[in-house]
């Protein structure tokens, strides 16, 4: 009952059956974070890298959009060009030693052209650290470790100049090198017999993403992917070949084709190439790495809120914005609700639903 008192209430605008299509069209805020953040010490500020972003997505935007030009144009003006950005992100966050938590959130406040608050939207919980752990990962410091089918993102700074940082990122289709936007990437680890399987064969494998595996990059977008890869430790502008320990946060690390072993990704400039990297006279477990094809990695975190705000004006802000924690429903395959609407609910299994919308666990159809 609570849930269909919730839904009709939606539909208390004074609209028609053909505007409540538009009026119950979804919205979508994503927030990607980094799951680790460097603290800052003494006057210098260490950024978090990589930046956190925020995306909006969903035809109920330009619903809104729509309905702020119809009040004043000067709104939908300020609405159109955030609309065409669809994204933005914060590049000046830092946390100082004055600062003692070990554990913070992010919290995003979302305003509409005409200074309507939507909400504020929490990120996931970020651990502070104060530089890469260099000693090898126990299970002790499990949560530094990165696993497979986590997601991670990948950097590449020359000479530790911020202004010089590049991010792996997927545009359109083409991996690229960008200093604005980064991309989250599942890591998915391979098993051992993949380094002399087959081209295009990869069997995965669960734990935790250790030096010399094979492992392969998948943009969560757009699900574009890089080839199988062998991940290598890099210490000192050397990819060293003989190391087998768990790859921890803010590692550098060396990507090695695994069907072309001298060749390595690596950025020029805002292209992405392979390296064709020699070995390493003094030491033959060596391998000699230019500047772009030494890489940092990092887990990050990817929130996504859906929902419909609808066309009414809301007095006061939704704040902080509601999530489901958890759902139980027994003996129930099937519900429908019959109101102005009919909400068709198909539950697929009793698991908790951690946001609204999750659609791999329960599908909410709205139909006229």
């Amino acid at each position: 009952e609570q849930i269909l008192y919730r839904f009709q209430g939606c539909q208390l605008l004074g609209t028609t059956r053909e505007t409540g299509r538009e009026a119950h069209a979804d919205q979508s805020v994503i927030i990607l974070h980094a799951k680790v953040a460097q603290k800052s010490y003494g006057n210098e500020k260490r950024f978090f890298c990589p930046p956190p972003c925020v995306y909006i997505s969903g035809h109920g935007w330009r619903v809104m959009q729509d309905h702020l030009k119809g009040e004043e144009t000067k709104f939908y003006l300020t609405v159109s060009v955030f609309l065409q950005q669809m994204f933005a992100c914060a590049k000046s966050l830092f946390i100082s030693d004055q600062d003692k938590r070990k554990h913070f959130r992010l919290l995003l406040r979302l305003f509409l052209g005409n200074r309507q608050e939507v909400g504020s939207f929490q990120s996931r919980m970020i651990k502070v650290i104060s530089k890469p752990s260099q000693k090898r990962q126990s299970m002790k410091n499990a949560d530094l470790c990165i696993s497979s089918c986590s997601r991670v993102a990948l950097f590449n700074r020359l000479r530790s100049q911020t202004v010089s940082t590049r991010y792996l990122s997927v545009d359109r289709g083409a991996f690229v090198a960008s200093a604005r936007q980064w991309t989250a990437f599942t890591i998915t680890m391979g098993k051992l017999e993949d380094q002399r399987a087959d081209q295009g064969d990869f069997v995965l494998s669960e734990g935790f993403i250790c030096y010399g595996c094979v492992v392969q990059l998948v943009c969560t977008e757009s699900g574009v992917a890089l080839p199988p890869m062998v991940i290598r430790k890099v210490n000192k502008q050397h990819a060293i070949l003989d190391v087998d320990e768990p790859v921890s946060q803010l590692h550098k690390c060396a990507f090695q084709f695994r069907d072309s072993p001298q060749s390595y990704l690596c950025l020029s400039n805002d292209t992405i190439i392979q390296y064709q990297a020699p070995s390493s006279i003094k030491d033959p477990s060596r391998v000699v790495l230019n500047d772009g094809s030494c890489w940092t990695i990092i887990g990050v975190e990817t929130v996504e809120f859906t929902f419909n705000q609808g066309l009414a004006c809301i007095q006061t802000p939704v704040s902080p914005f509601p999530v489901i924690t958890g759902l139980e429903v027994s003996w129930i395959r099937q519900v429908l609700f019959t109101t102005p609407f009919s909400f068709l609910v198909r539950v697929q299994s009793v698991r908790k639903v951690g946001f609204l919308y999750q659609t791999n666990l329960i599908t909410v159809c709205l139909r006229s």
